[in-house]
């Protein structure tokens, strides 16, 4: 996953309150908090880099004395984590979420000064071990198997340069694009690791892919025309079967994947009988049910994936690249209206429950 870092295990320490003045009935300060902050263009890479032994602990709270019966709250530490963290605690449950800039999650509290309940005696502060577990926040997620075309196609409509290469697993780590139109709008683009079969079960690079693939808006299916074989050891597979498998990736990971809006482009046209396979793919696009038999039957997805707009595409020649830009932002575009809609519905709704 070259040096690219998805995960990472921090220890959290609130501060220890302050002591209580007994003589006077003084209150010992608050232990500070420590939270975590989500900031644009963070990494967990610079965390681990900046703070190499991964602890973090919030300042003491201040001693209660005759000039300040009242101690100062203890420091507070602020961890500036990147958008998309999920908070997990060492059970592996997650505990908080921070997917915009600004949010932020208490991550450790500050222990209690001393008082006349503690007999003036401070509290220590709360302490753990938790996990920060990045999920890449992106409108678009492109989907495939090894060298269909995704990084290519990354490099074709945004200004992300992803390695390229003609060999499988040309990305070991996640690249971010952005497609950038005339009226200034900006739609982004993950570009994951290849999927193969068997990614569900943590196969290849597994659930470091699939996991990505939640936090997107919608799903672009990058699939070769001219089919796909791993290896010489592993069964050739044509686009209808590559898609059918994908979509049962997926699906054995987390069945609410497959209700994202999907998108396929289908890549390399420029090869000769693209055509021929093009019309065959569309057939069986059409009638899906009548061509299961071509698959084994533990492959065949529950739900086949419902495709918003299916555009052939060449990224060696560049066919087909501006209208699957326009396909984007359109399917993005109407998924935002049909939020909206959703959401004036629930408000008019309540409006009409409160009267």
């Amino acid at each position: 996953y070259s040096n690219f870092i998805d995960d990472l295990r921090v220890y959290v320490r609130g501060g220890t309150g302050g002591m209580g003045y007994p003589h006077l009935g003084g209150e010992g300060g608050r232990g500070g908090d420590v939270w975590f902050v989500a900031r644009e263009r963070t990494t967990l890479k610079s965390i681990r880099e900046k703070y190499p032994h991964k602890r973090f602990v919030a300042g003491t709270g201040a001693n209660s004395s005759v000039k300040a019966l009242k101690g100062e709250k203890g420091k507070d530490c602020e961890i500036h984590v990147p958008l998309g963290i999920s908070v997990l605690d060492d059970d592996g449950k997650q505990i908080g979420e921070l997917n915009a800039a600004g949010e932020r999650f208490l991550a450790a509290r500050g222990g209690l000064g001393g008082s006349l309940a503690t007999n003036f005696l401070p509290c220590k502060g709360q302490r753990r071990t938790v996990h920060l577990d990045l999920k890449l926040i992106a409108d678009i997620g492109l989907v495939g198997f090894p060298n269909a075309g995704k990084s290519s196609l990354l490099s074709k409509i945004s200004h992300a340069k992803p390695e390229i290469a003609n060999y499988a697993f040309t990305t070991i780590q996640p690249e971010l694009g952005k497609i950038m139109y005339p009226d200034y709008k900006q739609i982004s683009v993950a570009d994951l690791p290849g999927l193969i079969e068997g990614a569900h079960a943590n196969r290849g690079m597994g659930h470091k892919f699939l996991k990505h693939v939640e936090r997107t808006k919608q799903l672009l299916l990058v699939v070769d025309i001219s089919g796909f074989q791993l290896s010489i050891k592993t069964q050739f597979r044509t686009a209808f079967e590559t898609i059918l498998l994908l979509t049962k990736e997926l699906e054995l990971y987390k069945e609410e994947l497959l209700t994202k809006p999907a998108l396929l482009a289908i890549n390399k046209m420029d090869l000769p009988c693209a055509k021929d396979n093009l019309d065959e793919l569309m057939t069986q696009l059409e009638n899906p049910q009548d061509f299961l038999h071509l698959l084994e039957e533990e492959m065949i997805p529950a739900n086949t994936l419902e495709f918003r707009e299916v555009i052939p595409i060449s990224t060696y020649t560049g066919e087909g690249i501006e209208e699957l830009k326009t396909c984007l932002r359109k399917s993005i575009d109407e998924q935002a209206e049909e939020v909206n809609e959703d959401y004036r519905k629930k408000k008019l709704l309540l409006l009409q429950t409160s009267k």
